[in-house]
């Protein structure tokens, strides 16, 4: 497989701060990348450097073979006046500015594929519909439709299900999988442990510096091994911690 995106060598951060520091990376054609980490350790900053967001502070990010093609970008938080005047339709329509302009006209094929990638995500009842008038789940699939509408070579997501309700959560990892498997390269930040080893090939994990893992598996020891200081949550009918075994308890175990 060839690389789509090359980190070297990147520091970057905040006001003169490093937030993360000699990170290094490559980033395979379709490939989709789950990103986890402890809170402050650098996984938003990192997805803002890569969509161009952040300049680096030290290294660089090179993209062989996105081919002048855009960079589709989810935020992890939409600060959007919801009093604005604008249309589901005109929001869509505003991730083609980087191609058109501020000012640029939009084709009728444009529409089109705005109306498809709001059938797609369940939201076509929504076209012409006040952005003010959306609830939390409503606005993120908006937002996802915007990303995509510039059929982007790679896609970042930062804690994309934030504000999804429980439906829309499910239905978003399965489209993303099957934009993947359509050949569309992931990277997305996200949180839910117990859910993303199913869609995601690979694991990053941010904590200052990077650490690659090559599989979606994600145990306390790939936590332990790649200083990822962070709980797994077990799901089923009471959802608990898992925590790591005490010496005591393991030699306990040996004996019986």
């Amino acid at each position: 497989m060839r690389n789509i995106l090359e980190i070297k060598d990147l520091t970057a951060g905040y006001n003169g701060k490093p937030v993360i520091c000699n990170v290094n990376l490559k980033v395979q054609e379709g490939d989709f990348i789950g990103i986890i980490g402890p809170n402050g350790g650098g996984k938003t900053t990192l997805i803002k450097t890569i969509a161009g967001l952040l300049t680096p502070m030290q290294g660089e990010i090179i993209y062989p073979l996105t081919g002048g093609r855009a960079i589709g970008y989810l935020p992890q938080v939409n600060s959007f006046d919801k009093r604005f005047p604008i249309t589901t339709e005109e929001v869509v329509l505003s991730g083609l500015m980087g191609k058109k302009g501020l000012f640029g006209k939009y084709t009728a094929e444009d529409k089109k594929l705005v109306d498809s990638l709001l059938k797609k995500l369940r939201v076509g009842h929504l076209k012409g519909k006040s952005i003010g008038n959306l609830s939390g789940g409503q606005m993120q699939r908006i937002f996802l439709a915007r990303a995509l509408v510039s059929r982007p070579a790679l896609l970042l997501l930062d804690e994309p299900s934030t504000y999804a309700d429980n439906q829309f959560e499910s239905e978003l990892y399965e489209l993303l999988k099957e934009l993947n498997q359509e050949g569309l390269t992931i990277l997305m930040v996200s949180h839910d442990l117990g859910i993303i080893p199913a869609y995601v090939k690979s694991i990053a994990c941010v904590n200052g510096e990077l650490h690659y893992h090559p599989g979606p598996e994600i145990t306390s020891d790939v936590l332990k091994v790649y200083n990822c200081p962070i709980e797994l949550v077990a799901h089923g009918p009471v959802p608990h911690r898992v925590l790591s075994r005490h010496e005591n308890e393991q030699s306990i175990h040996k004996h019986e």
